[in-house]
């Protein structure tokens, strides 16, 4: 598949992750658990979904998912340093702006993460 295809098949399934991940945050953080959880909770339920989608339809090679033990490791160890970012930002912004504003914010951090995660996936988690 060609890099523009990748990224428009990566944007697809980012977005699905996305609309999946601000949904629990949301819910969970409205129910009043507190903002780290929530997040982490949300990261896993979107973080599933795409490494699935990805290995199995974005990066896969001839027909042959890239869903392999050595691309779950190099998942995890992008998805550990991205997800401690994105709880850090979630965190901050609610102590510093509030709740809500970490709910309307939530979209543009994890957007801003996905740009880093279409590199890494690429050229690094879903290589052979």
């Amino acid at each position: 598949m060609s890099a523009l295809r990748q990224l428009a098949s990566f944007g697809l399934v980012g977005g699905l992750q996305l609309l999946l991940d601000w949904a629990c945050f949301v819910s969970l953080t409205a129910a009043g658990m507190a903002v780290v959880p929530a997040n982490l909770a949300g990261r896993i339920a979107g973080a599933s979904l795409g490494f699935w989608l990805n290995g199995r339809v974005t990066f896969a090679r001839a027909g042959q998912p890239m869903l392999a033990r050595r691309h779950l490791l190099r998942f995890l160890a992008f998805w550990i340093a991205t997800t401690a970012v994105s709880t850090l930002a979630m965190q901050a912004i609610d102590a510093r702006e509030g709740l809500a504003t970490a709910w309307l914010l939530k979209p543009l951090v994890e957007a801003l993460l996905a740009a880093l995660g279409f590199l890494a996936a690429r050229h690094w988690i879903y290589r052979p």
